[in-house]
C-alpha cells in the first residue's frame, strides 16, 4: 500500500515522538509498503494553536491508500482511511490544565480556547476508521475527555537486538530529555539520602539551561559531584546501548507520563531493572513492583531506599532485570504485532 505517516514536530527538538514515526516507517518499508512521512511544525502556544490546526486540515493526501496519524494535531487531516496511533493530547489543555505545567492563565479566553480545541479534537478523532493509543493511560484520557474508545498498542524500539546485558556496575542511569517534568531533580535529591555509594548518571538533551544549572548546583551543594554524572546533550544510540549494558539499573520517574517511555523499554531489552514512582503514569503499565523493577512513592527518602536496595542486593536486581526482559514478550511489544494491528 501507499501509506502516509502524519505527525507534528517541534523544530530542533528530538525525542520519542519522532522515533515512533520514523521507526514505523522503516518497519513498513521492510514489509514492502511505500511510505511518505508528513510533518508539520507545532508549538504549544495558545495564540498559534488554531492557525496550526487549520494547516493540518488543508493537507491533501488523497494519493495515499491510508494515513496513520500520531502527535497532535495531525489527526485533523482528512482522509477516507485514517488510522490514528494517538500518543498524547496537547496536555496543557487537557490533563495538565490544573497543574503547574499549564504555562498560561486559566482565564476566560484560555478556557474558550481549551473548550474549542477539545470539540475540534473530538470531531476529528471520530473521523478515524480506528483509533489506537500508545498506552492505557492515553486510552483512559481519550475516553474521559473525548468519549473515544481506543486500543492500546505499545510502541517497540528499533534494533532491539542491539541492547544487551554485559555487567552491573554501581550506576543507576536515566537516559531521556532533561526536563523538569521528567524529574531528574528527584533522583539527585534522593541520592543525598542513600547509605550506599550508588552513583547516578543523567543523560539527555535539555531545552532549559536553567534546569540543568539547578541540577548541577543541587549536586554540588549536596557534595555529590563525584557521584552524579550530568551529560546534557543528545545521546547517540551507541552510547545509550553501552550505558545500559553496564549499569546497575535504569530510573524513569516522570510526572504522569503518557506511556511506559522508551527509557523503560530500552532498559528491559538490556535486562536491567527499572526504578519508577507511583505517580509516573505509563511506566506503571510495564513495571511490576519487586518483579521487574521497583515502584516507590515520589519522595526522596523512598526513592533512596529503592536505590540502596538495587545496590545492596545485586542478585535480586539481576533477577528483576531478566523479568523486565520477559515482560516485553508478555505485552507483545514487537513490530510484527504493530503492523498486524495497524494494517488490519
Amino acid at each position: 500500500m501507499k501509506i502516509a505517516l502524519c505527525s507534528s514536530f517541534v523544530p530542533f527538538v528530538n525525542g520519542g515522538y519522532r522515533n515512533i514515526v520514523e521507526w514505523l516507517e522503516l518497519a513498513l518499508q521492510g514489509a514492502g509498503h511505500e511510505v511518505e512521512r508528513v510533518y508539520l511544525p507545532e508549538v504549544d502556544a495558545p495564540e498559534l494553536l488554531f492557525k496550526q490546526m487549520a494547516a493540518f486540515r488543508f493537507v491533501d493526501l488523497a494519493a495515499a491508500d491510508r494515513i496513520i496519524c500520531f502527535r497532535p494535531q495531525s489527526h485533523l487531516i482528512r482522509h477516507p482511511h485514517k488510522i490514528i496511533w494517538f500518543i498524547h493530547h496537547l496536555r496543557p489543555f487537557y490533563d495538565l490544565w490544573d497543574s503547574e505545567y499549564r504555562g498560561f492563565p486559566a482565564d476566560s479566553a484560555h478556557r474558550g480556547i481549551r473548550d474549542a480545541l477539545r470539540t475540534a479534537d473530538t470531531a476529528a478523532l471520530h473521523e478515524a476508521k480506528k483509533v489506537f493509543s500508545n498506552s492505557q493511560v492515553v486510552s483512559d484520557r481519550l475516553r474521559r475527555y473525548n468519549d473515544i474508545d481506543s486500543e492500546p498498542l505499545y510502541p517497540p524500539v528499533l534494533g532491539a537486538e542491539r541492547f544487551h546485558h554485559r555487567t552491573m556496575n554501581d550506576e543507576i542511569v536515566c537516559v531521556c530529555r532533561i526536563e523538569h517534568h521528567k524529574r531528574q531533580h528527584l533522583l539527585v535529591e534522593s541520592l543525598k539520602y542513600c547509605r550506599t555509594p550508588v552513583r547516578l548518571r543523567l543523560c539527555g538533551a535539555a531545552s532549559d539551561s536553567d534546569y540543568v544549572g539547578a541540577l548541577a548546583r543541587a549536586a554540588e551543594e549536596a557534595g555529590l559531584t563525584d557521584r552524579v554524572a550530568l551529560d546534557h546533550r543528545w545521546i547517540s544510540q551507541e552510547e545509550k546501548i553501552d550505558h545500559l549494558a553496564d549499569c546497575l539499573a535504569a530510573a524513569y520517574v516522570p510526572v504522569d507520563e503518557d506511556s511506559y517511555g522508551y527509557p523503560t523499554l530500552e532498559a528491559a531489552h538490556a535486562a536491567k531493572p527499572i526504578l519508577t514512582t507511583t505517580d509516573s503514569g505509563g511506566p506503571l503499565e510495564f513495571v511490576l513492583n519487586d518483579i521487574n523493577g521497583l515502584i516507590t512513592e515520589p519522595q526522596p527518602e523512598a526513592v533512596a531506599l529503592a536505590m540502596d536496595r538495587l545496590y545492596t542486593d545485586k542478585e535480586a536486581s539481576r533477577r528483576m532485570g531478566l523479568n523486565a526482559n520477559a515482560r516485553i514478550g508478555e505485552l507483545k511489544i514487537d513490530w510484527a504485532h504493530v503492523l498486524q494491528r495497524l494494517l488490519a
